[in-house]
């Protein structure tokens, strides 16, 4: 959103203010100000005219300007109302240099999940990926994933939704006492540096919102099954400023993520490249690897799929 408009909209927010008043105030014609006006409305902005000047009374458009207004967060929208992969636009935008990007779509034609398994990502869903390029060791990526999976729970539970997270990133509603669940959202992370740097890193992240269960596989759910249908643009704000906040305070993700964890405490298996790991959960590494309880003794899982196993 350009900076004019911007201006605008801080303006007739708090109030009427008069197109003479708005002209004046940021130097520029009173015919530039109804432009601007007109933009806006285009935009989807609620926007009064009467007497005593235009007011702001909604924002009830899902859009990139709509997004940005309010935003208390340093980023930027990138909207589509559908696009095959918010990652793949994300790596090329990274690729010529953006950062503080967010790529987001009401609907994805060509999403995957992790192992190039097929995610379903139907229209009314939020489908967002964050270009960032964090100036810290490429050992504390990881990081930024844990850091994804919380920002998106707390805006889940702030929406009225049981949300937890298994390890390592999925957002996931408990059906029982016994570590079963449904799925809500889903996060894939991309990476491009070198041994000592990271170039770009890309949290993709997929979230169930306003979408009917019976459009979403058995194993998922989304807000609209378990709260009711919830305002998407402030639903994808809150994430953002969660998100936020967390990257600039890394030492607080994985505290944040083990209040949040329903894996801690269960029995799980984790299948790795080549064998699985069957044991208790009982705690994650500073970087985000999962420590299982094995009848052998302890050990420390990086990457692998897990599953929660029913007690025994």
């Amino acid at each position: 959103m350009n900076e004019t408009r911007r201006a605008i909209l801080e303006a007739i927010g708090d109030g009427p203010v008069s197109g003479p008043d708005l002209a004046e105030d940021l130097d520029i014609s009173r015919a530039a100000v109804w432009k601007q006006i007109d933009a806006l409305r285009e935009a989807g902005f609620e926007i009064e005219g009467g007497s005593t000047g235009y007011e702001l009374t909604d924002v009830a458009a899902y859009n990139a300007p709509a997004i940005e207004y309010g935003l208390e967060a340093p980023f930027s929208i990138e909207y589509h109302d559908a696009i095959g992969s918010t990652n793949d636009r994300a790596r090329e935008l990274a690729t010529e240099g953006a950062s503080d990007v967010g790529v987001l779509a009401d609907e994805q034609t060509g999403s995957r999940g992790r192992l190039k398994r097929e995610w379903t990502a139907p229209s009314g869903g939020v489908w967002l990926s964050i270009v960032l390029r964090p100036e810290v060791a490429p050992t504390r990526a990881s990081l930024y994933t844990l850091a994804a999976a919380v920002a998106t729970t707390r805006a889940a539970r702030e929406a009225g939704v049981d949300a937890r997270i298994k390890w390592p990133n999925d957002v996931v509603v408990p059906v029982d006492n016994d570590g079963g669940y449904r799925k809500l959202a889903g996060i894939l992370t991309e990476m491009e540096g070198e041994t000592d740097r990271i170039e770009w890193i890309i949290p993709g992240i997929g979230v169930n919102v306003n979408i009917d269960a019976d459009d979403l596989p058995r194993e998922a759910t989304s807000i609209r099954a378990e709260a009711g249908d919830v305002d998407r643009r402030a639903f994808v704000q809150r994430l953002l400023e969660e998100f936020g906040r967390l990257r600039t305070d890394l030492e607080a993700v994985v505290p944040a993520w083990r209040e949040l964890a329903l894996t801690l405490g269960q029995r799980v298996r984790v299948e790795r490249a080549s064998d699985e790991l069957i044991g208790e959960a009982v705690d994650v590494t500073d970087s985000g690897a999962l420590v299982v309880e094995t009848d052998d003794g302890r050990e420390t899982v990086s990457a692998g799929d897990c599953e929660h196993l029913r007690p025994r």
